[in-house]
């Protein structure tokens, strides 16, 4: 993967990026049709110079969705309009099975009929699953006449592959953007807006993710048994590392967008401070949760059936919500937690019953999950939360705990504290006062000086869901 993918590195940074806003923003290049074609370029030698060898992969997706679409909206006989949408998704699904879960497919196979199937390791091209589901959501639309087909192969390039979205979301959907892709005007407003954004989400990215990255893999990757103080401490810096690398990329994305003109919806709202499962999924990858329930949920049925059906329903998206993420027993268990807390939630209303600590009860369950999350395997997964019970564990305290929680405070401090609105309650008290005025753009102008210093300073700078 080239380091330009990544955009905390030196590269987008300081070379691709101001590139391209000078090639955008040069005043030969006025229309919208020009500045299309520059956007779709530049996103295109995104993707092949980050992943060279799925670039053609990727324009033949692009493709296959744009030609199937348009089919799909001529063809007068509804059978066959059925077919063609069945073709096309199963293509798109297909490729996804491939590169994303064939080898764990052939593996469980041999394990369970004794087999020898060899098969080579599949490299996971960069941002197949975003960039499938968003090719796939346009098809459905097509098909149920919410849009009409684009006719121009470049402006469904545009909306699939344009590079701030593209590797890891969010999952853009075409009725919403249709309309700033064919007539849009950018503002110096908007610029401003979307650069304060991208800040925002790079400082969450670098000064806070990567830092407590350091904390979490340590921890889980001790190789050793900690303590319960330990364990936790590790699970509870995965959690607010998986947010701040998860939410700043996609702040650093929609900043982006918005610096070209394109508006997209917000992607996380604050899902730490949810007093339920259920809200916490309101609040958490809003674009993917809202993905399952309009193309997946909603066809099934909601909520409109037979409580056994809606069971059936809601364990067939959170199934696939796990396996979405990738291929291991892992995801898929955890997928079934939040099945079977969501199923529980419906019966008990759990902020009625538990009042103030049904937070303490969303917080617990999304701090084991992230552990399941993370973890390699279920035994990995479960022997280290035997630790954080004491079971396995090295005592309550260690001096491990002191060390990682003493040099880490600040930043784990910081990391709970802006994990809730309270930014955003002083932005409209106190900053948007006249004599606060300067205060956002002074602390925008120091978090991206204190980036850049960490981003040379340091070559670790993962983003999580390059994986998925």
């Amino acid at each position: 993967m080239g380091a330009i993918v990544v955009f905390s590195s030196t590269i987008f940074l300081f070379l691709f990026l101001p590139l391209v806003l000078l090639l955008y923003y040069n005043p030969w290049f006025k229309t919208i049709n020009i500045r299309n074609k520059i956007l779709l370029l530049v996103s295109l030698i995104f993707y092949a110079v980050g992943e060279p060898r799925f670039i053609v992969l990727l324009l033949l997706s692009i493709i296959i969705g744009w030609y199937a679409a348009l089919q799909i909206e001529k063809i007068k006989s509804e059978s066959l309009r059925k077919w063609l949408l069945i073709a096309a998704v199963s293509i798109h699904i297909l490729v996804l099975f491939i590169f994303k879960y064939l080898v764990f497919t052939i593996k469980q196979l041999n394990s369970l009929f004794g087999s020898h199937i060899t098969v080579s390791n599949i490299v996971l091209p960069l941002g197949i699953s975003f960039f499938t589901f968003q090719i796939l959501s346009y098809l459905f639309d097509v098909y149920n006449k919410k849009v009409h087909a684009q006719k121009s192969l470049l402006n469904v390039a545009l909306y699939i592959s344009m590079f701030p979205q593209l590797v890891a979301g969010p999952i853009v959907r075409y009725d919403l953007i249709e309309q700033q892709i064919l007539n849009r005007r950018e503002s110096i407003n908007q610029v401003s807006e979307g650069m304060l954004q991208f800040i925002y989400g790079l400082a969450k990215k670098v000064i806070i993710a990567d830092y407590i990255a350091q904390v979490a893999d340590n921890i889980f990757n001790a190789g050793m048994p900690v303590s319960v103080g330990t364990a936790w401490l590790g699970a509870i810096a995965y959690t607010l590392q998986i947010y701040f690398d998860f939410s700043g990329y996609s702040d650093m994305a929609i900043g982006l967008g918005r610096i070209f003109g394109f508006k997209f919806a917000e992607n996380f709202n604050y899902p730490y401070i949810s007093k339920s499962i259920t809200e916490f999924w309101r609040r958490w990858h809003i674009s993917l949760g809202s993905w399952f329930r309009d193309y997946v949920y909603i066809p099934l049925g909601g909520n409109r059936v037979s409580t056994a059906r809606w069971i059936v329903n809601l364990l067939i998206v959170w199934s696939l919500t796990g396996i979405w993420h990738g291929a291991n027993y892992t995801f898929w268990v955890w997928g079934m937690m939040y099945f079977i807390l969501l199923v529980f939630e419906h019966y008990v209303n759990i902020k009625k019953y538990l009042g103030i600590f049904s937070h303490v009860y969303t917080l617990f369950w999304v701090i084991l999950g992230w552990v399941l999350f993370r973890s390699e395997s279920i035994d990995t997964a479960v022997n280290y939360m035997g630790m954080m019970f004491g079971y396995g564990s090295t005592g309550f305290i260690d001096n491990i705990f002191y060390y990682y929680l003493y040099n880490s405070r600040v930043i784990l401090l910081l990391g709970v504290l802006l994990s809730t609105p309270i930014y955003v309650w002083l932005s409209k008290k106190v900053f948007s006062q006249k004599n606060f005025l300067l205060v956002e753009p002074l602390t925008a102008i120091f978090l991206f000086l204190v980036t850049i210093v960490l981003v040379i300073g340091s070559s670790y700078h993962p983003f999580i869901y390059f994986n998925f």
